[in-house]
């Protein structure tokens, strides 16, 4: 019988040793959940892993805060993992969840910037994503120290802040600097990549293309159209005519425009971007102008027209003279 005993005992550590194999391997690498479910987690600055794992529990995502704990220490990672916003599914394993809250693949945030808004409308989608508040990203609009190191000329980054889709993770400080340096970081690296290979305008006249760009932006959403618009603008400029340009009026009307133009709001001189009354330029951009804006104003259509209208279905009609335009306005908008 003593025999066996040996055998048996080498038997019963082997299985034993399977078993507590197989118990670690499932821990490790099994569904934490059979049926997932995707939630949304925060891990503060400054949290130690304990109190990471009991957080964890109290959101339903792991039952045992201490082997989590163990896991963690034995693998080397309970004080690598990153502060943030993150999503986790429930059916992951454990072995997963812990690297990518080590890795730090943090929540990140869709924030899309439509071509043709002015700084304060930016702000809005801003504020309402969460990411920022309106005020902190107005305050860093104007912040000399971003604008400098962007060359910005001026003293606003209004027309600078680059219209595209961004993805920004959201931090507890709500912080608009980074939004904003985003922003100008890429429409430096864009303009200089697809505008002006080889040498980017000085800041007066990187200031004329950017303001003409935004009115180019805000006359027309056709593709096609923009250069013609741009060389419009360009010829009433060199005939020192007044450009009359309605959105240059509203942007000086500042967030509280109503949406109804007067003839009142036309003739008053003492709005700076009303160019019904001043001639050349408005003082700044009035937008951010998309691209193909901005390539029509570093490079306008060749042409003698002067005046263009609108018609019904969102094209202009561009005319030569006065008479022929007045002509245009009583086809297309009086009737």
């Amino acid at each position: 019988m003593r025999k066996y005993i040996l055998p048996l005992a080498i038997l019963v550590f082997l299985c034993a040793a399977l078993y507590g194999a197989h118990r670690i391997y499932e821990y490790l690498y099994a569904p934490m959940q059979t049926t997932g479910q995707k939630k949304t987690i925060t891990i503060r600055s400054g949290w130690h892993f304990d109190r990471i794992a009991q957080h964890l529990r109290a959101q339903g995502i792991i039952q045992s805060p201490f082997r989590f704990k163990l896991m963690a220490r034995l693998t080397g990672a309970s004080s690598s993992v990153k502060a943030g916003e993150y999503r986790i599914d429930t059916s992951w394993s454990r072995t997963r969840l812990l690297s990518h809250l080590k890795k730090g693949d943090v929540l990140l945030h869709k924030l899309q910037i439509p071509a043709g808004l002015t700084w304060w409308d930016t702000a809005r989608i801003v504020e309402d994503s969460g990411l920022a508040s309106f005020n902190d990203f107005a305050d860093q609009v104007k912040n000399a120290d971003l604008l400098e190191k962007y060359g910005i000329p001026g003293s606003t980054a209004e027309g600078f802040l680059y219209p595209e889709t961004y993805y920004f993770a959201k931090d507890k400080d709500r912080n608009a600097r980074r939004i904003v340096e985003k922003m100008l970081r890429q429409f430096r690296e864009t303009t200089d990549k697809r505008l002006w290979q080889e040498q980017r305008p000085d800041g007066e006249q990187l200031a004329r293309v950017v303001t003409l760009a935004s009115l180019v932006e805000k006359e027309t959403s056709v593709p096609e159209e923009r250069p013609i618009v741009a060389g419009v603008f360009r010829n009433r400029l060199q005939r020192g005519m007044l450009l009359q340009c309605d959105p240059t009026v509203i942007y000086g009307l500042g967030r509280d425009f109503d949406g109804n133009l007067s003839k009142k709001d036309l003739r008053n001189a003492e709005n700076p971007y009303n160019t019904y009354r001043h001639k050349g330029l408005p003082p700044t951009p009035i937008c951010s102008p998309g691209l193909d804006s901005l390539r029509a104003a570093a490079d306008p259509s060749e042409h003698d027209y002067l005046y263009f209208v609108a018609t019904k279905n969102g094209t202009h009609i561009f005319s030569r003279t006065l008479r022929q335009h007045n002509q245009a306005v009583r086809k297309h908008q009086l009737r």
